[in-house]
Parts: structure tokens; sequence; C-alpha cells
């Protein structure tokens, strides 16, 4: 066999690899899409074979330090928990963990803080795999649910909590304040979050945008906001008290992603495990990963960090002033996508 002809198969297998990724993406058509995505990867287990209990990337320090993949998951709750003073609030404390997974930061909010937490995610699947690992004397229940329309009253959590869910959130005003709506006067609201780069300042180049278009589509994604952009819209909800606290972990987080293709080579196990066709559905999110790195690694994405506090009190006039400056924004992103 002569070289030309090995390299046209290696050309060949490569050309069927990249049509097969970009024909597969599965791309944002509504919260069912969402849904359904979740519900495969939690039914046939790859997910958290190989990302354990968090569906969520590590904390490693700062300078990041090399850690265990699945130790720095945990370390980072307890990173959030410490950087949004949670740990100074008492043992009872209600928290509702919006977009939980399979349950990871509820169960160690209930274990670790003596929180009582309510898990939501519209998931099913997640729901009753969240349900058969969380121990029934963990204060911890689950249940589906939509985080653009939740189903809890005004004022009902002390604490809202919410990591990596607001890629998959279709108008991020409502999102910012269907989390601050459901939280006490005073109660606190953190955020973890994938963000874009503030566009506004630095426009997207020209591989840049290819880039993002593919890290929204593989993954379920309608939009990525900015940090600089969400917290303007946590302000403009007036449901915020003060300034919104933000910070970028992205240096803290950023050897999650090349961990977590590791975890493949250093665990084989599971790609025996899962057969055939659990060899091919981790293989292929293999691109997805490398272009996170990419984009974090080079600033096109940022981790967000959100911290804010829900007012002590709200009159009708400011909810309907804050309900004004939502649809407003509304207006302008519905005529800036019908220009473009």
């Amino acid at each position: 066999m002569n070289l030309l002809l090995i390299l046209g198969i290696l050309l060949t297998l490569l050309t069927i690899g990249i049509v097969f990724y970009l024909v597969t993406a599965r791309r944002y058509q509504s919260s069912d899409s969402v849904a359904n995505s979740y519900d495969q990867w939690t039914e046939d287990g790859i997910l958290e074979f190989y990302w354990g209990e968090h569906i969520h990337l590590g904390y490693y320090g700062s300078p990041p330090q090399p850690q265990d993949f699945l130790k720095a998951k945990e370390d980072f709750v307890h990173e959030m928990v410490r950087w949004g003073g949670l740990d100074q609030l008492p043992r009872g404390t209600t928290v509702l963990d919006v977009g939980c997974g399979i349950g990871g930061s509820s169960r160690i909010l209930a274990r670790d803080y003596g929180f009582k937490v309510t898990g939501v995610t519209i998931s099913p699947q997640q729901v009753e795999r969240a349900k058969e690992l969380t121990s029934e004397e963990l204060d911890a229940q689950f249940q589906v649910d939509d985080a653009m329309a939740l189903s809890f009253p005004d004022g009902r959590f002390d604490v809202v909590w919410s990591i990596e869910a607001g890629p998959h959130m279709p108008d991020k005003a409502v999102f910012a304040r269907e989390l601050l709506r459901v939280l006490k006067p005073g109660g606190i609201l953190v955020v973890a979050d994938w963000n874009q780069r503030d566009d506004r300042q630095k426009p997207l180049n020209f591989w840049e945008r290819p880039v993002m278009q593919q890290l929204l589509d593989q993954w379920s994604h309608p939009a990525f906001a900015s940090i600089e952009g969400f917290s303007e819209l946590l302000t403009a909800t007036g449901l915020a008290t003060g300034e919104v606290i933000t910070a970028d972990w992205t240096a803290q987080t950023l050897p999650s992603w090349l961990d977590s293709i590791w975890q493949g080579v250093a665990r084989p196990r599971g790609l025996v495990q899962f057969g055939v066709s659990g060899f091919v559905k981790s293989l292929r999110e293999v691109p997805t990963i490398l272009l996170m790195r990419l984009a974090f690694g080079t600033g096109l994405c940022r981790f967000g960090m959100f911290r804010a506090i829900r007012v002590n009190t709200i009159s009708q006039p400011l909810e309907a002033a804050a309900s004004e400056v939502i649809e407003d924004q509304s207006h302008v992103k519905l005529r800036t996508e019908m220009a473009s």
C-alpha cells in the first residue's frame, strides 16, 4: 500500500468524520431538545461514568494546580459556596438549585452545609437519577421544572443557585428575572456560567464566529450571554439591590476541558462498557470539547460568576418598570435579529 493510498484513506475517513459531526449536531430547537439531550446522556450512563455526579467544570485553584478531575468538581461547589458567602448561612437555609443535573451540587449543599435543597431540571431522566443517588437522610428533593417559568411562588427561597444552565436559556432576560423572582427579600443569588466575550466591545472575528456557532449547535445552546450583559440583565429586573458582583473564573476552570478527554484514556473501561455506540458517542464529543478549550483559552469564552441580593421590598411600580425594561430589551433583540 503506497503512501498516496494511505493519505487518500485517511482523508476520506476525516471527511466522513467531519460530515458526521456536523450532521448529528444537537441544535437548540426548544426546551424539549435540551430535555431530550440530557435524557439520553443520563439513560445511557456515559456522561456520569466520565464526569461523575457533577456535570460541570472543576476548580483547580488560582493559579491552577494539577488536580483529580472528579475531585476538582467537588472543590468547585465548595469554592462557589465560599465565594457567594453561603458558608455564613445557618443550617436549614432553603436553596433552589436551578439546572441541578443528577443532583451532585444539591447533595453537597445538603450534606456539608445542612441546607434544605430543591433541585430542578428540565430532564425527567435526570430527576429520576438524582433521586436514586440521594440518600433519605439528606434534605434534598428533585423535580422537573422549566427555568424560564419556574413553578414556585415569588419569594420562596433563601438562596438561588445555578451552575452552567444559562447557555440553554433562549431569553436571558426572562431567565434573570425568574432566578431573582423566587428569592426571598434579602436572599442571595449565586450563578456560575459559560459566557461569551462581550462582542459589543470586541466583535467576533472571522474564525471566532464559526467556532461559536459549533459551540451553540453541538450542545443545544441557543446563545451565550456575556458576563457584562447578564449582569446588566440582572440589574434591569429591578429585583437586585446594589451592585451585581461578578468574577472571571476562566483560569481556575480551564484545565477541565483537557482533563475530561483524558478520562477516556485513563479509564478505558468505559469505551468497552458502553459498546460500539457508546464509543462513537463519546468520540464525537471530543471536537466540541477541544473547541471549548480553544474558546476559553483564547478569550472568546469566559467562565463567569455572579452574585446578587434580592431587594428587601418591591413595590408594584418597580415591578412594572422592571417588566418594561425587559420588554424593551426583547423588542431591541427582535429588531436586531430581523435586521440581520
